[in-house]
């Protein structure tokens, strides 16, 4: 048996005694080890979020950014502030912004809040506000007036509201707020395509709060990677990209919007008027009398008979108001009304019947009621403006001005409804429609003012003013009319006409594009731009005009100045980087287009340049990752296509190159010179049947092009089709009388002969 030694013995510990309790823990250790269980998730969030901020994931979730430009403290636009709203593959960004950070004595600062109406598109810098800008300018000789808009487009009041509480700290004098027609399709509509539909209102609080801080970001990027979410919308589509969204009138998540808009626009108006400001709150006013709506629903409870009578009573009222016989159509529409009321386009046609008997009132409580049901509902409707006019009894504070925009515009046109002569479809204004409310609000603001005698300028100075010349007017239509050749524009009933009166508008304009006005609108310019030197958006003008008379170099020269002025803008960055390809600066074109990508990664166009930059410096495999990421990111664009093609036949990838022709004239097979590119390619790959096929398309497609023509004609000549080959030659000869290489190809036919 082994005995332990005396020293063991006095070491060893006792046995402990079963019956005795242990010692309590102690009180203060006890509330420590509480403490730090609690505060343990708080401090690994926060070295999360640490760890995050410094490895540089996310973005600056503010709305404004400090700057310093030329020497001077500017608060300017965070091109990344609304990634908390939209995906990164679709995201909208905010316009150029700029303000100095300290307030001059004596200056009336204006915030313009809303959605791309206010925003003035499809031309911001002719924007109802800028127009607001030029009758104080003008009417307030001594006054500084700072106009900040800082509306964009496809948000709504949930975008809105976060701008807001930033505006509020900035010594904002007045408001303007118009908004409303993004409620349903913007971010958390009940039509929206950019994430969760109607959710209640606190969950969009929560979620858009938690996207201010890294982790919220990582987990919002992490939900969208694991659920698939990024991948149903993977480019901007335009009003195109709701068309399987539509709405029925009685859907309940429409309730749960109008909800949310009421509590967002009072806790807006509130932070306005709380931080001193006078707010100009604008009910919206909308094109009623000229845009039909964009979807009709029918009530899907009808039962077969029912429905039956309904089409026929429609049909019979379509066919009456076409004889023209429009009170035997209101007749038929007011029966089938009985059976369905909620369809939108029967309200419309029978609103159109009414006003041609001019029953003005009741035409349009049937527009209204087209447009409340409208199944894409992209206009503010009747339960909008009323959360819009209740606010005004709601709140109930001297410094909030309600002003009913949509009745004073109504007013201002011929019928007492908007239609076509206040906006370019269905909510943008026209240049009467932006004068007109640049107007209205110039007379709201004049009361905060002192007494002047000063008349308001005319509609024709202020545009002369803004740079709106005959060549920048024609322009802007020009894009109201390419916005009307897609959907849902194109497929509403009136499409044809408004787009004949829109293309009547640039053939009056192109009337007045001469040589003689063209210097004296070069002169106009610089002499305002003497006047205002740091009006960007001015200097924005001239270059659009000076490129589209044909000065290229001073356009450059214009924009180089514009990104001076706006240097977080990638506008500015784009388009002098552009020109400069025209130009044939390519490196420094590289230049400036990687910085315009730098600062918005999603401007398409920009790669799409640089790609173009980077291939005539013979840099073939950058320039194929610049057009393969501009179709990531558009996978439409069949020019991008083409392009990429030729980088990847110069790469000697001829199979790749030939999927990217076949690729782009499938997306557009009218495009001459996918065919001629493909044609090239398959001789070089011994198909000369293909070939042929392509080369005709290609000669055919575009009768004009040397290049097709020739080596078509060269094709032919190798098949022995000569007098085929005669043919190309000679037309080559008539386009181009010097080209050498047809003669000759001609000759050695007649030498053959």
């Amino acid at each position: 048996m082994i005995r332990l030694s005396r020293r063991s013995k006095k070491n060893h510990p006792p046995s402990a005694d079963p019956r005795t309790p242990p010692k309590p823990f102690p009180r203060r250790r006890l509330w420590l080890f509480r403490l730090t269980l609690l505060l343990l998730p708080f401090v690994l969030l926060g070295l999360l979020e640490v760890s995050l901020r410094l490895g540089r994931y996310g973005y600056d979730p503010h709305f404004f950014n400090r700057l310093n430009i030329g020497g001077q403290e500017f608060f300017v636009q965070n091109e990344d502030f609304s990634l908390r709203f939209f995906p990164k593959e679709v995201v909208r960004n905010p316009g150029p912004v700029r303000f100095p950070v300290h307030k001059a004595p004596g200056t009336f600062r204006i915030f313009v809040l809303g959605e791309s109406a206010a925003m003035g598109d499809p031309a911001p810098s002719v924007a109802p506000s800028r127009y607001v800008e030029m009758l104080l300018r003008e009417e307030y000789p001594d006054r500084k007036f700072e106009v900040i808009n800082v509306a964009f487009t496809a948000i709504n009041s949930h975008v809105i509201l976060p701008i807001a509480r930033e505006c509020a700290a900035h010594e904002g004098d007045l408001w303007i707020i118009y908004m409303g027609n993004n409620e349903m399709v913007g971010p958390f509509g009940a039509g929206t395509v950019f994430g969760r539909q109607a959710p209640p209102l606190p969950y969009v609080r929560l979620v858009t709060a938690l996207q201010r801080l890294r982790i919220g970001q990582w987990l919002t990027d992490l939900g969208r990677k694991f659920t698939g979410r990024a991948e149903k919308v993977t480019t901007w589509g335009g009003m195109g990209m709701f068309l399987h969204n539509q709405l029925a009138p009685d859907s309940p998540l429409k309730a749960t919007v109008y909800r949310n808009f009421q509590r967002n626009l009072h806790d807006i108006v509130r932070l306005g008027v709380g931080s001193g400001a006078k707010v100009l709150l604008n009910t919206v006013a909308v094109n009623l009398k000229d845009c039909p709506p964009f979807a009709s629903m029918t009530d899907s409870h009808l039962s077969p008979a029912d429905r039956a009578q309904f089409d026929s009573l429609y049909t019979n009222g379509l066919q009456a108001a076409a004889q023209p016989d429009f009170a035997k159509a209101a007749e038929f529409f007011h029966q089938a009304a009985t059976l369905d009321a909620r369809s939108a386009d029967l309200q419309f046609h029978w609103g159109q019947c009414l006003l041609t008997q001019s029953n003005v009132e009741s035409a349009r409580q049937h527009f209204q009621l087209a447009c409340d049901n409208d199944a894409l509902p992209f206009r503010a409707d009747s339960r909008i403006n009323a959360a819009i006019r209740a606010e005004r009894r709601k709140l109930g504070a001297d410094n909030l001005i309600l002003f009913d925009a949509a009745a004073a515009l109504a007013s201002g046109s011929g019928e007492g409804l908007c239609g076509r002569e206040t906006f370019f479809e269905h909510v943008h204004f026209d240049f009467d429609g932006r004068y007109r409310l640049g107007r209205a609000w110039a007379e709201q603001i004049e009361p905060l003012l002192p007494h002047n005698t000063n008349a308001w300028v005319s509609q024709a100075a202020c545009e002369q003013l803004l740079g709106l010349s005959a060549w920048n007017r024609a322009q802007v239509i020009h894009f109201a009319d390419e916005r009307m050749q897609l959907p849902p524009l194109s497929s509403q009933a009136n499409n044809g006409p408004r787009r004949d009166a829109l293309e009547a508008r640039i053939n009056q304009s192109r009337g007045q594009m001469n040589a003689n006005n063209a210097a004296e609108t070069r002169k106009g310019f610089l002499k305002l731009l003497g006047q205002r030197p740091d009006d960007f958006l001015l200097h924005q003008d001239f270059a659009v005009f000076l490129e589209l008379v044909g000065d290229a170099v001073d356009a450059g020269r214009e924009w180089q100045r514009y990104l001076e002025l706006v240097p977080q803008d990638s506008l500015g960055y784009y388009q002098a980087g552009r020109l400069l390809i025209v130009q044939q600066r390519y490196a420094e074109a590289e230049r400036l287009l990687r910085r315009a990508l730098a600062i918005r990664p999603s401007r398409t166009d920009a790669w799409i340049e640089l790609g173009n930059a980077l291939a005539l410096q013979q840099k073939y495999v950058e320039a194929l990752v610049s057009y393969s990421t501009a179709l990531k990111q558009d996978p439409q664009n069949s020019q991008t296509l083409l392009r990429r093609g030729k980088v990847l036949a110069h790469l000697n990838r001829h199979a790749e190159a030939m999927d990217s022709y076949r690729a782009a004239i499938q997306l557009n097979p009218a495009d001459g010179l996918s065919h001629h590119e493909l044609a090239l390619e398959l001789v070089a790959a011994g198909d000369p049947v293909a070939a042929g096929e392509e080369f005709a398309q290609a000669a055919r497609l575009n009768p004009d092009s040397v290049a097709a023509r020739f080596d078509y004609g060269t094709w032919l000549l190798k098949q022995n089709q000569r007098a085929d080959a005669q043919r190309e030659f000679e037309a080559v000869i008539r386009l181009d009388p010097g080209n050498a290489r047809a003669q000759q190809a001609l000759a050695r036919l007649r030498s053959i002969r």
